[in-house]
């Protein structure tokens, strides 16, 4: 887990995991050489800060009108920079975490299987 959000190769920790971009995965690790194409955390990153992190920006913005009954242009002077920081800053250290977990869990993708007569998982075809 500490290697993902830290940013670094899941299987020998040294090698950086994202490249140029701010979440764009590196090809391989420098280090190592392990290839990064097993990964894909997908929308995974994305969806743990909507559910979670977005929550306390959005419930100030909505306890600032409430409550103080602030001009729009003061909420969103104080909420939108609020929620760009609460938005942005962990979707890198959760894209490391959930791309160290597929290496750690050996995570693939799903496969249908099917039982025969004689009572022996085949792949289907």
């Amino acid at each position: 887990m500490q290697t993902g959000v830290r940013g670094r190769c899941p299987r020998c920790g040294e090698g950086r995991l994202f490249a140029n971009g701010f979440i764009k995965l590196a090809p391989r690790c420098e280090v190592c050489g392990l290839d990064y194409s097993f990964a894909d955390p997908a929308d995974g990153p994305a969806f743990f800060v909507m559910m979670f992190f977005c929550v306390p920006p959005a419930f100030l913005g909505v306890w600032l009108e409430v409550v103080h009954q602030v001009p729009y242009w003061l909420n969103a002077l104080i909420t939108l920079p609020v929620l760009l920081i609460f938005c942005l800053l962990p979707l890198r250290p959760l894209k490391g975490w959930l791309v160290a977990s597929q290496y750690f869990f050996k995570a693939e993708q799903g496969q249908l299987v099917y039982i025969d007569s004689d009572g022996r998982e085949r792949p289907r075809r």
